[in-house]
């Protein structure tokens, strides 16, 4: 910190000594960190070891989470003077404003009914059709052009790129209760080094689509079993310009998504079993950890966790124990899967390829095809006309 003007004699080289943290500065989020921290694990809580920001109290049959984001906490429990008192202790140490029953967190909107809880970002989406001046679009039945022809191989570039990275950038936070937006989206973001207009044309097609329905998002069922149920697929090599493959992943606990992505895979696959093993080897790495953050939010999954894939070669390289010559140089993934398997954590199914979920994460579909799997992926739109 430099000496305030008048402070200091011409040609001094002297600074000020900080010692309290200042909003803006690089340290203070680390340091606002620390000293919630500190106050959190005074009352009694427990850092969790899944997620840093999640934090447990545990006291016989009470049981109370808080998941924190720089200054905004949530907070629920199963014991309403443990939560009161919670309030009391933050609002002594910090002076908080308790703006009651969740409705509204980092511009994800939560609405409550008696079958559930929907989680969506409307007011955001329909900021994205604002900012981009599609408000007065035509809308689209689906998000991309099922045979696309985007790739890096012209000479074309947008004019803007400043719009094109500011565009995708939002519609990646979208992504958080959008999941029939991830494949476009992960597609797209390929490109913000030097974007065509044929790449902004794509992601203003993906705006039109949000325009159908902004009010789009995940349901939570109120009632339903506490089992998770993963689904495995890739598109083998899907890219058309580097031919590696897209890994596609979609996990649900009772019903409700609570985890997918669409990732294009670091290496190029030689086969299609080996592009549907390395999915399955991403997707068990999400299960595992779902698993032990379940454990700790005292929803323990007694069973194995069942993990669909539509390719019988990857399902029996999980299986088999023996390594061929076209799985030596996919042996760490073998391995990794292979031990879930039996350590009963994981259970390999088949799936038919024609009810493939994740199909959505892997490739462009048509307006039949992908509303028929969007249907199941537990997505609802609360504004939607009866």
């Amino acid at each position: 910190m430099k000496v305030p003007q008048g402070f200091a004699q011409p040609g001094d080289t002297r600074v000020c000594r900080l010692r309290k943290s200042l909003y803006g500065l690089r340290q203070a989020s680390r340091n606002w960190y620390t000293k919630f921290t500190e106050a959190l694990l005074e009352f009694g809580f427990t850092v969790s070891k899944a997620d840093h920001s999640l934090f447990l109290f545990q006291a016989r049959d009470v049981f109370v989470a808080i998941l924190i984001y720089v200054d905004d906490v949530v907070l629920t429990g199963n014991d309403p003077a443990t939560i009161a008192r919670v309030k009391e202790f933050l609002h002594h140490k910090f002076s908080i404003k308790d703006l009651g029953v969740l409705k509204y967190f980092l511009g994800i909107e939560v609405a409550r009914s008696p079958d559930g809880i929907v989680l969506s970002q409307r007011k955001y989406t329909l900021d994205i059709l604002a900012d981009s001046g599609m408000t007065a679009a035509r809308p689209s039945a689906f998000p991309m052009e099922q045979n696309h022809t985007l790739t890096r191989l012209t000479e074309e570039r947008v004019t803007d790129l400043s719009s094109y990275r500011r565009l995708i950038g939002r519609l990646l936070y979208l992504t958080i209760t959008r999941p029939d937006i991830a494949y476009s989206v992960n597609l797209l973001s390929q490109f913000v080094h030097s974007p065509s207009p044929a790449h902004m044309d794509a992601a203003h097609r993906v705006v039109r689509y949000l325009k159908s329905a902004p009010g789009q998002g995940l349901f939570l069922p109120a009632a339903g079993s506490l089992d998770l149920i993963a689904y495995s697929d890739a598109d083998w090599a899907g890219c058309q310009f580097s031919r590696r493959s897209t890994t596609g992943y979609y996990i649900e606990l009772g019903g409700a998504p609570v985890s997918w992505r669409a990732k294009k895979q670091r290496v190029v696959a030689r086969s299609s079993a080996e592009a549907e093993y390395r999915a399955m080897a991403s997707t068990t790495s999400e299960v595992l950890w779902l698993r032990f953050l379940l454990h700790e939010l005292q929803v323990p999954q007694r069973a194995s966790t069942l993990l669909y894939c539509d390719n019988q070669a990857a399902l029996h390289i999980a299986a088999n124990p023996v390594f061929h010559e076209r799985t030596k140089h996919v042996e760490m993934d073998c391995y990794f899967v292979r031990e879930r398997v039996s350590s009963g954590e994981i259970a390999p199914c088949k799936f038919g390829t024609l009810s493939q979920l994740t199909d959505i994460f892997t490739k462009a579909l048509g307006t039949d095809k992908f509303h028929t799997l969007l249907s199941k992926l537990g997505i609802r739109d609360l504004h939607a006309s009866a």
